[in-house]
């Protein structure tokens, strides 16, 4: 596409803003995720590679690849100029779409990517009863402090050393998160056992009025099987019931088969349009367009 159609620096940021409000509108889904939203928030576009214009964008961000087209653009081609200008550089690349949209897997596969992760979206009335959250003996179940940052980060680690999207979270990773309007210590419980060890944590969040989620449920991997995932899972849909959410919604691995029966089996859904999946390129085709 001609240079002459991608935005500055200056314009940018606010027309990739217009367009998450156009697609989020139009598909009930956002194109951006957290961590793309974080890193646009405090750095901007510094270090990324950034190609908009007025009606979409491709951001390359290391390995990852975000890809939006406002709905009044949709159909002309925009989508696959943007994503073939984003894709030109070699090396691994991964896209997730958001609610799964038709059109992800047309632009993919001429481009070398693969269908590759599933992610649920779970959800659950907040008025269906609640079991008791019962920990077990020599375990309390409190809120966060200032004070548990370095140990809840290191518990996080641990529980997700093979999940680099969530262990990779750092003490700045961590300020970001806990500077959006959204967070409450009283909202991050953690499972203490002797010497005021934390042994897991249900991160809560609640999104407004009416919708609460299960943002991350962790374990250290010396706790697992006493049952503290589905207490400390208990403990935060009562916080959030006691908000007045309406319904609480939760990410779960399509082929995460354990914590999906927990889930389940605590009043949780799950609808086959509410998927998100990531496309993975391993190489760039030798003759991609």
């Amino acid at each position: 596409m001609p240079a002459d159609d991608l935005l500055t620096a200056a314009t940018a940021l606010s027309a990739i803003e217009e367009v998450r409000r156009a697609c989020l509108e139009h598909d009930g889904a956002d194109p951006l995720d957290e961590a793309a939203h974080l890193r646009l928030k405090h750095r901007g576009l510094d270090d990324l590679g950034a190609w908009v214009t007025g009606d979409g964008f491709a951001l390359r961000r290391g390995d990852e690849l975000d890809l939006a087209v406002a709905p009044p653009a949709r159909g002309r081609g925009l989508g696959r100029r943007l994503a073939a200008l984003a894709c030109a550089a070699p090396g691994p690349l991964a896209a997730w779409s958001h609610g799964n949209h038709p059109a992800a897997g047309a632009l993919a596969a001429p481009l070398g990517f693969a269908r590759a992760r599933e992610l649920w979206v779970m959800r659950r009335p907040a008025a269906v009863p609640l079991g008791a959250a019962e920990p077990p003996s020599g375990v309390a179940i409190r809120h966060y402090v200032a004070a548990d940052a370095a140990a809840f980060l290191a518990v996080n680690a641990a529980a997700f050393a093979l999940h680099p999207e969530q262990g990779g979270l750092d003490a700045d990773g961590l300020e970001e998160r806990m500077s959006e309007p959204w967070f409450d210590p009283a909202g991050l419980l953690l499972a203490i056992g002797e010497r005021d060890q934390i042994l897991g944590f249900h991160w809560t969040k609640q999104h407004d009025a009416a919708t609460g989620e299960v943002y991350v449920v962790g374990v250290a991997p010396q706790a697992q099987g006493r049952g503290l995932g589905r207490v400390l899972t208990l403990a935060g849909l009562h916080h959030l019931a006691a908000g007045g959410v309406d319904e609480v919604l939760l990410y779960v691995e399509s082929d995460n088969a354990p914590a999906r029966q927990m889930y389940a089996s605590i009043g949780f859904t799950h609808a086959p349009e509410d998927t998100h999946v990531q496309y993975r390129r391993a190489h760039v085709l030798e003759h991609a367009p």
